[in-house]
Formats: C-alpha cells, structure tokens, sequence
C-alpha cells in the first residue's frame, strides 16, 4: 500500500505536551539525571550554565515525544503552551530571576506556573564527572505565584474591613514599586476580588527575585503547590 505525504506525516505526528505528562516526565527526568555523571560540568559552580545544561536537556529529551511549542527571550518561558516557565535553582540558596512586567505580578502572581528543579551538586574528582542530584521538583501553579508578605498582609487588611487606604498603605510600606494612580485602581480591585496567598518571596529589583525556600517546603501541603519528586 502506498501511503501519501500526508498520510506519513499524520503516522510520525506526536501527541501535544500536556501539564500532566509534562509533570509525570519531569519526575521521570529527575531520577534518571540523579545518577548520571556528567564529564561537561565537572569543577562548574556557575549556577546558570548548569541551568541550561539541565533546561535544554530536558526539552531535548521531550522533544524526542511531544509536540510543544519551545519558549524564547520574546514569550519569556519555556512552555508557551503550557504557561509554565522552568527555573532550575541549588539547594543551597534556591532562587532565581524572573522578568519585572508590572508592580501588580508581586500582589496578583507572575502570570503563569513555575517548575522547579532543586539540584544538589557534587564533583567526582577520581572520574573527572559531576552528579546533579535533584532533591526536590516542584511545580507551583501560577494562582500561588504572588509574593507571601505581601498577600497575606493584604488579606489580613481585607479581612479586618479595611478600606482601599489601609491597602494603600499596606503596599507603600511593603516598598511595592507602584505610583499612587496605580496603587489606587490596584487596591479597589483587591477589595473587589482579593489575591490568593502567594507562596513565594518575591524581591524588588530591575528583576523579580524568586525565592522558592516556602514553595518547596509547602509543597504537597497546600493546593497549587505540588510535589513532583
């Protein structure tokens, strides 16, 4: 039987990336990346580069599986599709950078979910090899994104029947890097709708600082933020 050109093309199609398998794939990756050695990284103590070996390790693996949409510097995550950004942290100061969009991403949550890679690395100086054991992965669903001070001092105010002044307030003190016209429209939509308590510690600069330490310890332990491995 002769098959057509899109007949072969339909046979070879990959199913979509989905969250599920994505989760399911990356506590797969985690275990298998835990016993590997790794000649390319042996003596590395550069954080970023071993982020990158590790992000484009674990896209090059699902591609071989999975149709997705790869991320770049103008969507700013890794799974467009998805809405997931990757970070890929140490165990001994877990945190990483995020792009600053808006003032508002520190109160209502970056915009989309987190998974977290948390490596501890070792050198094997007899091999000339590194081992990065992935100690905990986590996946943070943007709902809990927010910053935790800051969310819940705002629902502590909401709750006490404060006003859009004491919310205000509330954010000035907080250093929230927002002007008063902003603040103002931002504070009546909390009253409208409060934020969800964020999970993470979010510090101001040109960019966010994502400080994971809450999430990983949470993890399992309140909805939106789950263990993967």
């Amino acid at each position: 039987m002769n098959l057509s050109t899109s007949d072969l093309a339909a046979s070879d199609q990959k199913p979509q990336l989905r969250l599920e398998t994505l989760l399911s794939e990356a506590a797969g990756f985690a275990a298998i990346e835990s016993v590997h050695d790794e000649p390319t990284l042996y003596g590395v103590n550069d954080g970023k580069r071993v982020g990158t070996y590790l992000e484009h390790k674990f896209q090059r693996m699902l591609k071989k599986h999975y149709a997705f949409e790869t991320g770049s510097s103008a969507k700013g995550i890794d799974f467009p599709d998805l809405n997931v950004d990757m970070k890929v942290t140490s165990a001994k100061q877990p945190q990483s950078s995020s792009p600053f969009r808006s003032a508002r991403q520190k109160v209502l949550g970056l915009g989309y979910s987190l998974l977290l890679f948390v490596y501890q690395k070792s050198d094997d100086g007899r091999k000339g090899t590194a081992r990065l054991n992935i100690i905990n992965t986590v996946f943070v669903d943007e709902s809990r994104t927010a910053d935790y001070q800051m969310t819940r001092g705002i629902r502590e105010v909401i709750m006490r029947d404060g006003n859009e002044d004491d919310v205000m307030a509330l954010m000035f003190d907080r250093n929230l890097p927002i002007d008063e016209d902003e603040a103002l429209v931002l504070a009546r939509e909390l009253l409208s709708n409060p934020p969800n308590q964020g999970c993470l510690t979010i510090s101001n600069a040109l960019q966010w600082r994502l400080q994971y330490a809450r999430a990983i310890s949470q993890a399992g332990e309140v909805d939106g933020v789950v263990r993967v491995a």
